[in-house]
């Protein structure tokens, strides 16, 4: 018996790997000679970088940044192969850095991302991977390119801030002192949504009011970023607004492809051809995926979808283990996840059932039943 082991992270209780650790312990128990491996995964947001650095022996680099306030913070990203960096925006503006009664968009930054690429290239990186997925930004990327030497101009011919509210100033870009490093760098970003920059299914639409925007604040900065798109077409001779994934992390994707040349890809895709998952799959008698909650979005493009996909291909049973169950989860069912089991295995308050350890023998218990199902019809 041979099982692939990839879960996404179950987000505030168990890490990518904490809760692959947990299902094989659970495997182990059951199948005795069984064969297991762990592969961490994320979709492009918190765990991308151990999910990778982990899984090819990379490099951990932590150094201060710029934090979406403003204020200086702990960062970190990761090196693979002394020739990759892999970068979670989460880690240096992520929505989990903002104090609950701090969250405004009109108030954050991308700059930490900038200054995270900056020391990356110092260290002679040229590739890069970049997890877009949960920021408390919608600055459209002007932090961060601002970091990296891009000058947003204001009516006075004075330099733009680097937060959410100061889109509305520009009036000039000026790209002439970006780094010139930058120029020969490839950058890969991985994404888990489709939405473009503006409009209703645009950033400030769809993601703002997650980062503490009321409905003025849509409407005003959906148009501050319409200007700025339309300032960027003048600037770069080329309309990328409307490209899917524009509108990711606030509209950082937008920036990353227009002013970097950035390819976007499915943040699943990216991690599952990283770490050659693959090869792995279609020789398993079974894979176990999972993440913290399991919904109708599990298949648009979120890690356990992905990995499903994948397994498909060689007809190998998959299922997915789950926090809680979400609106649509039976969508998993048409998208080749077999059976998923929630895991909560009584009725606790939301705050005790998301402790660590809870959680974490939740799981365990969970999938030894699962494996003993296995074993019922598959005994070593």
């Amino acid at each position: 018996m041979k099982v692939v082991i990839a879960l996404d992270s179950f987000k505030g209780s168990l890490s990518s790997i904490m809760a692959g650790n947990t299902v094989k312990r659970a495997f182990e128990n059951v199948f005795s000679n069984g064969e297991s491996i762990v592969f961490p995964i994320s979709d492009g947001g918190e765990g991308t970088v151990e999910s990778i650095v982990k899984a090819m022996n990379g490099e951990i680099i932590r150094l201060n940044v710029t934090g979406p306030l403003g204020f200086k913070i702990n960062s970190f990203y990761g090196i693979v192969n002394n020739k990759t960096a892999v970068i979670e925006i989460a880690a240096a503006a992520g929505l989990t850095l903002v104090p609950e009664q701090k969250r405004n968009p009109m108030n954050t930054t991308t700059y930490g991302v900038g200054e995270l690429i900056i020391d990356a290239v110092k260290r002679g990186i040229k590739d890069f991977v970049i997890g877009l997925g949960g920021s408390a930004t919608n600055d459209g990327g002007i932090g961060m390119l601002s970091a990296l030497g891009v000058k947003f101009i204001d009516k006075n011919s004075n330099i733009c801030g680097i937060f959410g509210k100061n889109i509305f100033d520009i009036k000039n870009i000026d790209i002439s002192s970006i780094l010139n490093e930058i120029k020969q760098c490839n950058f890969t970003v991985a994404c888990d949504v489709d939405n473009p920059l503006c409009g209703e299914r645009g950033a400030s639409a769809v993601f703002a009011p997650q980062k503490g925007a009321d409905n003025d604040m849509v409407l005003n900065m959906d148009k501050a970023m319409f200007e700025y798109a339309k300032m960027s077409e003048s600037i770069i001779g080329e309309d990328f607004k409307n490209i899917e994934g524009a509108g990711a992390a606030g509209g950082l994707g937008f920036a990353l492809v227009a002013y970097l040349n950035a390819k976007i890809v499915s943040g699943i895709d990216v991690v599952i051809k990283t770490l050659d998952i693959e090869k792995h799959i279609k020789s398993a008698d079974v894979v176990v995926t999972g993440e913290g909650r399991l919904d109708y979005q599990t298949v648009m493009g979120k890690a356990p979808g992905g990995v499903a996909k994948i397994a498909k291909k060689y007809n190998v049973p998959v299922i997915a283990l789950s926090g809680c169950v979400g609106n649509g989860a039976k969508q998993c069912n048409k998208s080749g996840i077999d059976a998923f089991f929630p895991i909560l295995r009584e009725a606790l308050p939301l705050e005790e059932a998301m402790k660590s350890d809870i959680a974490e023998n939740n799981l365990y218990d969970t999938a030894v039943q699962v494996f003993n199902i296995i074993k019922t019809f598959k005994p070593e």
